[in-house]
């Protein structure tokens, strides 16, 4: 008997067999001897080998999260890998298989593995048996690191959409500690020059303006400019040498120039530029407070959408609005929902509320939301439908994108199926969902998609414990 004969008979799944038939084996295959850092096979290779590890160890990863790779399994002396791809008609590997400790393995081709498995039948059950073991550990692994991506999305989206009201607040308060600077020097140098009767004007003036810029409407940029044009020339015109500064603050403000001629008929001319001065840093105040306090709103939005989406605080089988879950989903992926992206709400106002696990649920929104804006590329249309059939709800997420082909639409639900390049989809997305859908409510899921319209038509009972 061979070395590479021996070797095989220390494997499990060839123990039983006798020594004619395994130095048969051993002439059906390879021998490889791989040093620590080879790589064996590579993400996105063909999957037409079988491999045994007679000794070493081997390492695999994918790389399914971008750029990160995700460590997946460690393979020791004894364990064998490629028939759960021919079995699942897994055409590429799945993940990358790097040598850890020099490395001694027997390959067989595809077609010598069918005709091993033909020839020794009683092969096939210890195949059937490892290979099961095999995939539920990565399945495991990637349906975890699956999830971790979803939460990546949720993340990197909630980062995006607090970045620009944090920034704001920052903003707000590092100009506000300047105004304060200014202010109480203006206002003493007008409390010099000025009459009791002025500075009692003067007193309503901030109270008038403030009331005026709450009342402003916003406007279009260049009717803004144009009205800053005005402004900075009435200003001019009435001795203001530093019109072009002041006048972006009195325009946001909504005051224009008929407004501010009630001003010159108050005050000494010799003044105005310093009563201009302080009413505009006043105004910038009052302005940059409105900032803040949208910040905060804005903040505080961000966080009540991150609780709904979450159901933090709340019982993991719950009554819920499918509503909220959809608005807080769409909420945290702001920053993917940009003017390129329209939403078009359709929801039933008389929709019941639910029996489900809220926080499971709203991953699926989140998949499929996500993978709306993934197929049109972050250009198009979203439409979210809700509707009650009988008792059940109905909640649909379509979009115009160029639709899922008919020959791979049997598929798209399958574990590790993914039409994204690799490193830009596990093919668990649409997985997780029908667990969730089908497994946890007892509901179903359905897709519908030609070139333009793309449907995922999900029903969920309304009371998930009448099936308990």
């Amino acid at each position: 008997m061979t070395d590479t004969a021996y070797a095989l008979r220390q494997v499990q799944l060839f123990a039983n067999l006798t020594n004619e038939q395994l130095n048969w084996l051993v002439a059906q295959g390879t021998q490889l001897l791989l040093q620590q850092g080879d790589t064996l096979v590579k993400q996105g290779e063909p999957a037409d080998h079988f491999y045994v590890l007679l000794v070493g160890e081997l390492e695999f990863t994918t790389k399914e999260f971008g750029n990160q790779e995700v460590y997946v399994i460690n393979l020791e002396p004894g364990s064998f890998f490629g028939p759960e791809l021919f079995l699942l008609d897994i055409p590429v590997y799945l993940g990358t298989g790097r040598v850890v400790r020099d490395s001694h393995l027997f390959r067989l081709e595809e077609k010598a593995f069918w005709h091993v498995l033909g020839r020794y039948p009683l092969l096939a059950r210890g195949v059937l048996r490892a290979t099961a073991r095999l995939w539920q550990n990565y399945e495991e692994v990637l349906q975890h690191h699956g999830k971790l991506n979803a939460l990546g999305i949720l993340s990197a989206g909630l980062a995006h959409e607090l970045n620009n009201p944090a920034a704001a607040l920052s903003r707000g308060v590092e100009h506000l500690e300047k105004i304060f600077q200014v202010l109480p020097s203006l206002a003493l140098k007008l409390h010099q020059q000025l009459t009791q009767e002025q500075l009692t004007f003067l007193t309503d003036l901030p109270r008038d303006a403030t009331a005026q810029a709450k009342s402003a409407l916003s406007v279009a940029v260049l009717t803004q400019s144009n009205r800053e044009d005005e402004v900075t020339e009435w200003l001019e015109s009435n001795g203001i040498s530093n019109g072009w500064q002041l006048a972006p603050t009195l325009v946001e403000a909504g005051l224009d120039p008929q407004w501010l001629d009630t001003i010159v008929k108050q005050v000494p001319l010799k003044s105005l530029g310093d009563v201009l001065a302080w009413l505009e840093a006043t105004l910038s105040g009052v302005l940059l407070l409105s900032e803040i306090k949208q910040g905060s709103a804005r903040i505080s939005e961000l966080v009540n959408a991150v609780k709904e989406y979450s159901y933090m605080d709340r019982a993991p089988l719950q009554k819920v609005d499918a509503h909220e879950g959809l608005e807080s989903t769409l909420k945290i992926l702001g920053c993917k929902l940009k003017s390129e992206v329209v939403v078009i709400r359709e929801y039933d106002s008389h929709l019941p509320h639910i029996h489900v696990y809220g926080s499971e649920l709203n991953q699926v929104w989140t998949n499929l939301i996500d993978n709306a804006i993934d197929a049109m590329d972050g250009q198009g249309q979203i439409r979210v439908r809700t509707a009650r059939e009988e008792e059940c709800i109905l909640v649909e997420i379509a979009d115009n994108g160029p639709g899922i082909p008919l020959e791979i639409q049997s598929r798209i639900f399958e574990p590790f199926f993914t039409t994204k390049d690799i490193g830009k989809g596990t093919g668990l997305g649409l997985d997780i969902v029908r667990r969730i859908v089908v497994g946890q409510h007892k509901g179903s899921i359905r897709i519908f998609s030609h070139p333009g319209d793309t449907r995922f038509q999900v029903r969920l009972p309304i009371n998930l414990s009448d099936f308990s």
